[in-house]
This record gives C-alpha cells, structure tokens and sequence, in this order.
C-alpha cells in the first residue's frame, strides 16, 4: 500500500504523546499485557534463565576474557534470533491494536504483525548496515586526525539521530501498511524531519527514567529474594522479576511510538 506524499510534520508535543501512550495502554491493558507477557515476558525470562549474564573467570586477562565474551555470545546468537523474530511480531502487533480503528481482534493484530515482518527485519537490517558502514568511517576519520575522543562523541551523535529519525518505521509498516522497506524508513524520515531533537530528547528521558526505575526495583527485589529464598529460587525470581520489568518497559516504548506516530502522520494515516 503507497504511503502518503511526504510533508513536513507538526511539531512534536512530548507530553501529549506520553499521556496518549498511557491511556492506549490503559484503554487496551488486558490484551496487551497477554501480548507483551507471550512475546516479551516468556522469551526475556527463558532466555535470561538460560544465558545468564556472562562473568569472565577470575583473575583471566583480556585475551582470556575476550575469548569467554566471544564463546558466550557464539552459543547465544541461534536463540536470540527466534526471540528477536518472535518480539518483533510481538510489537507489530501491538502497534496494530493500539492504531486500527477497525478494532482488529487479537488474531488478526497478531497475523497482520508477523505478515509484516519480512519488510521490518528488513529495514532493520537496512538500518544495522548503514550505521555501521557510517561508525567504521567516521571512526577512520577522526583517527586519521588523531582526534579519537571527538570521533566517538560524532559517532554516538550520529547513530543517535539515526535510530530517532527511523524509529517510526514501524508503525508505518504495521499501521500504514508500508512493505517496501526502503519507502518505510523514508516515510520515518519525512515525519521526524524538523522535530528529531525534540522526539531524541523525549526517547533518551524516558529511557533513562525507565532504566532507573527497573534498576532499583531489579536490584531491590534480588535482595530481597536473596535473603527470604535458597540461591536457586532467588536466581530464578529476580529473572522473573527483571523479565516483568522488561516486558513493560517493551510495552511503553511500542506505546509511545503509537501516539507519536498518530501524532505526526495526523488521522487520515491511522488504519490506512
């Protein structure tokens, strides 16, 4: 489906897409909470059990370590691509229901997401390549001018805007219909053009508060588990714990890519 003619956006309203996102959430609880806790809760909590976080041996040097570090992720990498495919869908769906007026069911959300997810791995995969070519040769760069220090804070601020003037790729898949990746990260582009420091502000703030926030209620409740439960069972609740948290931090942040979307494509886009 052809996406509408770029136009420059409205400008950005930080507040009115969080108490949006809140009140889709809240509007929407029961279901997304079902979908965030099969697509996010199970897959985060799984995984974690399974591929704890890795601590080198102690005493190993760099190499040692660095080689740990390498055989860890070797052995992690086949299970994080189903979970990365299966929480993709997850959040193609979610921006389904939280956008259609066609008041799709469940069913239909979840089909329409992972029917879209060929275009969005895609464009993911788009992205991932292009940053990546753009770090290597900014990197290169700046080290040719023996200005390392100043090459890595270019480098962050691009990969910053990057990821910010693409982040509504998906719900202009999901919500627009858009299956052409290429036209999906444009149309991202199109809507976030004029308001990328605003919405970068709004993202890194809101990611920053929710970090916090799981943090302490991670580490809090690890401690507390540890001290009313053998090791085992204490291990097991703070993943528990942390997989819960992370579940909805995911549903927030699908949330919040919703209303800022509705928020900049304006009504005529939601549902198309």
């Amino acid at each position: 489906m052809d996406s509408p003619s770029p136009r420059a956006a409205p400008r950005f309203d930080s507040n009115r897409a969080w108490q949006q996102a809140l009140a889709a959430i809240s509007a929407n609880r029961e279901v997304l909470l079902a979908l965030a806790g099969v697509f996010f809760l199970l897959p985060g909590l799984a995984f974690s059990l399974l591929f704890p976080q890795p601590t080198p041996p102690a005493g190993a040097d760099q190499k040692a370590a660095a080689a740990y570090l390498m055989d860890y992720y070797s052995r992690m990498l086949p299970y994080a691509l189903p979970v990365f495919v299966m929480q993709a869908g997850g959040t193609l769906g979610m921006l389904t229901l939280l956008t259609d007026r066609r008041r799709p069911t469940v069913a239909e959300a979840i089909r329409t997401g992972f029917g879209a997810i060929l275009p969005y791995l895609a464009s993911q995969l788009i992205v991932g390549f292009g940053m990546g070519m753009v770090a290597v040769l900014i990197m290169v760069l700046f080290v040719m001018l023996n200005a390392k220090s100043f090459g890595v804070l270019a480098m962050l601020v691009v990969l910053v805007y990057a990821v910010v003037c693409t982040s509504l790729a998906a719900p202009v898949i999901a919500v627009e219909g858009v299956r052409n990746p290429i036209r999906a990260l444009t149309r991202s582009w199109h809507l976030v053009r004029g308001n990328s420091l605003r919405l970068a502000f709004f993202l890194v703030l809101v990611l920053v508060a929710t970090s916090v926030v799981v943090m302490v209620i991670t580490a809090l409740g690890g401690t507390l588990l540890g001290l009313l439960l053998p090791k085992a069972l204490a291990v097991t609740g703070a993943a528990v714990i942390s997989a819960t948290l992370g579940a909805l931090l995911a549903l927030i942040f699908v949330a919040i890519l919703a209303s800022t979307h509705a928020q900049l494509s304006g009504p005529e886009a939601q549902g198309a």
